[in-house]
């Protein structure tokens, strides 16, 4: 039974957006070494500056979870990308403080209130 149950769960892996505090993901890994978080502008990631239509199709290549705060530009990209077809892991949008909001579209949480 637990080799079935660990058969059917997946690693959540995170991308934090370049406008997020590099100390964010250093916190994360303090807390857990195991969690697999990249910020944009690691190696491995998009480069500093990347566009977010570019950072959205990175995410849907490499199956992560985006965590930004950018409430500016990423929703009409995020539009523009879902009806070209596209989609993403799941988007996590950071306020200053809150309970977590379920918002609707593809398992989209906004944490906090204005």
């Amino acid at each position: 039974m637990r080799a079935e149950v660990a058969k059917l769960l997946v690693k959540v892996r995170f991308l934090l957006d370049e406008n997020l505090s590099p100390k964010l993901k250093t916190s994360v890994l303090r807390l857990n070494p195991a969690i697999d978080i990249l910020r944009v502008g690691d190696a491995e990631a998009p480069l500093l500056g990347t566009l977010d239509p570019d950072i959205l199709r990175y995410l849907e290549l490499s199956q992560r979870m985006l965590v930004t705060d950018n409430r500016k530009s990423m929703p009409e990209h995020l539009e523009e990308h879902w009806g070209d077809g596209g989609h993403i892991w799941g988007l996590v949008w950071l306020r200053s403080s809150g309970e977590p909001q379920y918002l609707g579209r593809n398992n989209l949480f906004d944490l906090g209130s204005d």
